[in-house]
């Protein structure tokens, strides 16, 4: 075995990628908008109108299952840039700052909000079924990647994404060794096919079927190590030439499987009557279900990869702005919604009307929040997973001689 020689020149630091900044943001205003019109669909969430629309929840349903992997997919791709040039204590030293941090305290500060709101709407409307409440009282639930929800509510996803930075860690520098670099080169080869990297659905599909009727419960194990699964995929993706010009060059294949796929899937479920998610798999029916789902989320994701390469290849202010915004906004974004909400699904209007004043009235809050609190506030913005301020750093800049 040939030894690996670390040269001590700096390493040269990639090119950066514009389109990845604008998928992130997008995909927060994504999050933003799936949370903004839950009120009005058929589904539960914590705040209901009484008048609810099957078109939303059919909006909701095509988003379901890909939204959240698409997320992870980006932070992985983030991490493969991260661990250029950072060391594994830099990179994890980060991640705490920029991930656990804010899940804390945003958890300490903003997780009793949203339960004294959906508590104080579910008394009032006589809908007494709280899963947040109810799991937090009960004591026998174990070790279990739930409780990220149960005290964060929608911070799960920076409790989840701190936790693969480190446990992905070893695996990611050792896709950086020479065994790992084969192993990645023979997974680049294989996508010189045309459709192959489609394929790549199927550690999904059996980490999804593999451990779904042991885990059904949302943000459980199932969901924890395919959303893992997703994360280091992201990774992967970015780390060799073939797999994006593999992503451009089969876009149209991604769509219609994609689009095949989603209609599938939905038909399965409305022709169940009614399906469980968070029930045990048992029938021939829900297993092809969540195989479906798996093949349904990896090529949407894919799909909007090819996107953002086709077309925001670039930067502007917005997308410096929105950078610096994302993580506060998504932090705030949900209280806020379930704060409006709760008031509005109240009033004797139109449900057009009232779901037009919950997405403007709860971004241009959100924002407000951002802006007037945490933009130009240098320990608010450390709290919520910014970098300091310009100001702040060039303040503690050393003078050079």
């Amino acid at each position: 075995m040939t030894d690996v020689v670390v040269s001590s020149q700096p390493i040269e630091r990639p090119a950066r990628l514009y389109y990845l900044d604008w998928l992130r943001v997008i995909a927060v205003l994504g999050v933003f908008l799936f949370h903004a019109v839950h009120p009005f669909d058929l589904t539960d969430w914590h705040i209901k109108n009484a008048e609810q629309s099957l078109s939303i929840t059919l909006f909701i349903a095509f988003m379901f299952p890909w939204g959240m992997p698409f997320f992870f997919l980006l932070a992985g791709a983030s991490s493969w840039f991260a661990l250029r040039r950072r060391t594994a204590r830099q990179f994890a030293r980060e991640r705490f700052y920029r991930l656990l941090l804010p899940f804390i305290i945003g958890s300490l500060l903003l997780m009793p909000i949203m339960l004294f709101f959906e508590w104080s709407h579910k008394t009032q409307t006589g809908v007494f079924d709280m899963p947040f409440r109810d799991f937090i009282l009960n004591r026998n639930v174990g070790f279990t990647p739930v409780w990220f929800g149960a005290l964060g509510y929608h911070l799960w996803f920076l409790g989840f994404l701190f936790s693969f930075s480190l446990l992905a860690l070893p695996v990611c520098r050792w896709l950086n060794t020479s065994a790992g670099k084969r192993l990645v080169a023979r997974l680049a080869s294989f996508c010189h096919r045309r459709g192959a990297i489609v394929l790549f659905f199927l550690p999904l599909a059996i980490i999804r079927i593999g451990l779904h009727p042991f885990f059904p419960q949302e943000h459980s194990w199932a969901d924890f190590f395919v959303q893992m699964a997703f994360y280091l995929a992201g990774y992967i993706l970015f780390s060799r030439q073939e797999f994006a010009q593999a992503i451009r060059r089969d876009w149209w294949i991604n769509l219609q499987v994609g689009i095949i796929t989603a209609a599938l899937a939905m038909g399965l479920a409305l022709s169940s009557g009614s399906l469980d998610l968070q029930a045990p798999p048992q029938t021939v029916r829900d297993f092809i279900f969540w195989f479906l789902i798996s093949i349904d989320s990896w090529c949407w994701t894919l799909f909007f990869l090819f996107v953002g390469m086709r077309f925001l290849d670039y930067t502007n202010r917005w997308l410096e702005y929105g950078q610096e915004a994302i993580l506060p906004f998504f932090v705030f974004h949900q209280p806020v919604i379930i704060f409006l909400a709760y008031f509005i699904v109240q009033w004797q209007t139109s449900l057009v009307i009232k779901l037009l004043l919950v997405v403007l009235g709860s971004f241009i809050l959100t924002l407000g929040i951002y802006e007037a609190f945490i933009r130009r506030n240098d320990p608010l913005r450390l709290i919520f997973g910014m970098k300091a301020s310009r100001l702040a750093r060039a303040a503690y800049k050393p003078a050079t001689v």
